[in-house]
């Protein structure tokens, strides 16, 4: 059941609005997965993140502590993949019965997540951000029948991305120079600004034309 699933929410689920499902990093539904989904509910969208850690315990994350990246790691080593993926194929199935057209945003472990619900379940657009897991998920790229952007840093230390390119099919790719994984988070181990702002006007342009919103 969908409603065992924690999750956020950004608009109502009432209105005209096309629907996103926000997939987060290996970090959960940090401020900064909260910041993007309400980017994208300005956009005009409705907006849902869920949990994908909610059937662990001892999941508590302090972006501050210097063992956040092992923590996070380890987390995310305890999750069931497959149940993770009919998790967020259970939000996206909520989102579909209403009928207005859907998104899937995925970020790090969510950008790979999102490909691989993108695979079972065809949204209507799917935007990857470095999916981690993507090496191990080529294989699906047939059956990722959604309009694709991905965004990728060439200087990726967690991801092969010259061997990920050309298995991921017939999507929109964009590699950024100088920038690393998860160059999008601003933490600063992370963050690239200029490769961060640039993918995501690409990510709004992108959007607003294969799932427009009343304020296109």
């Amino acid at each position: 059941m969908t409603s065992e699933i924690p999750v956020h929410e950004w608009g109502s689920a009432d209105s005209g609005a096309p629907g996103i499902l926000v997939l987060q990093e290996i970090f959960g539904v940090s401020d900064y997965i909260r910041r993007r989904a309400a980017d994208l509910h300005a956009l005009g969208y409705y907006v849902i993140a869920p949990e994908i850690y909610w059937r662990l315990d001892d999941t508590d994350l302090d972006e501050s502590s210097p063992d956040l990246l092992p923590r996070a790691m380890g987390i995310v080593g305890r999750l069931d993949w497959d149940l993770a993926v009919k998790d967020a194929v259970a939000v996206l199935d909520r989102l579909r019965a209403r009928g207005r057209g859907t998104g899937v945003v995925g970020f790090c472990f969510g950008g790979g997540l999102g490909f691989n619900v993108a695979a079972v379940s065809s949204p209507d657009v799917l935007v990857s951000y470095y999916g981690s897991a993507l090496p191990g998920l080529l294989e699906l790229a047939p059956k990722v029948r959604a309009a694709s952007l991905h965004h990728f840093g060439n200087n990726d230390a967690y991801l092969d991305v010259d061997a990920v390119v050309p298995g991921l099919g017939d999507a929109e790719i964009h590699r950024y120079d100088g920038a690393g994984h998860a160059f999008d988070n601003p933490l600063p181990m992370f963050h690239h600004a200029e490769a961060s702002a640039l993918a995501w006007r690409r990510t709004e342009d992108f959007l607003a034309c294969h799932l427009p919103t009343s304020q296109g």
